[in-house]
Parts: C-alpha cells; structure tokens; sequence
C-alpha cells in the first residue's frame, strides 16, 4: 500500500478536531480532563498539520511542532477503520525522516494508550512521565 501525506488546509479542520475528540473521548474522560473545540483550534492554527492519505482516502492525521532540538508530534489519529494498515507504522518513520536536521523526534502519549507499543516497536523510548502521560522521544540522526 502506498501511503502519503497532504497539507492540511483550514478545510480540513472540523475533520481533524472531530477525529481527534473521538479518539481521546475515552482518555480524557478516564483522567477527568476537559475537552475544548477552541483550545484545538488554536492549537492547529500554530502548528504543522497534515493529512495522511491512501490514494484519494484520507485515513487520519498528523500535527506537528518544532524547537531547536526536536520534531514534536503533537497529534497523530487515524480512522479507526484504517488502523492496523501499516499507515501509522508509516508515518512515523516519514516524521523521523524529518526530524533527522534536529535529532530528536517526541511525542507524549495517554499511559492506558495502547499506541505506546506502536511507538516503541519503531524506534521510541519512554523518557519521562506527566501524570497521565508518558514522555517519549526517538533519536533521529542522519548517517
């Protein structure tokens, strides 16, 4: 399967937040944390969002944030019907590519997440722990 990544636009917003809310309904409601529509927006207005495609189907999608040392994944959500494909596996391994110039790439995951094993059979480790969350970063150096 050829998977490949599209630049978000303000169209895509709503697809975006609605898939997000759904995929954290659970977690947040497990840890009592509030969701917020406008706290997401201005998330996504701030940072690098893209769309994770199969020919012409959107699956899901990513978002991005950068500092000096690292590329931040800050949401990364397929449809629930496209998990299980190769698609997420995928495109962590794009996003290592990108943060090679960095060297570092994190990402904070729910601890009752079962993305967690996703992200340490590709290269992440646990480097840290919030409360609720698990602070993990894989170490992307170009040869």
């Amino acid at each position: 399967m050829v998977f490949h990544l599209r630049a978000a636009t303000g169209q895509d917003l709503p697809f975006a937040r609605t898939l997000t809310r759904e995929a954290m309904n659970g977690y947040y409601r497990q840890y009592g944390l509030w969701w917020s529509n406008d706290g997401f927006d201005t998330a996504w207005a701030g940072r690098e969002n893209w769309l994770i495609c199969r020919d012409d189907s959107v699956l899901g999608f990513i978002s991005l944030s950068r500092d000096s040392r690292a590329l931040y994944i800050r949401e990364l959500h397929m449809l629930e019907a496209c998990r299980g494909q190769g698609a997420g596996s995928w495109v962590l391994e794009q996003m290592a590519l990108k943060a090679q110039a960095l060297g570092l790439l994190r990402l904070t995951v729910f601890k009752t997440n079962p993305a967690r094993q996703l992200y340490q059979r590709t290269g992440f480790n646990i480097v840290g722990e919030e409360d609720c969350f698990w602070r993990m970063e894989r170490v992307c150096r170009s040869s």
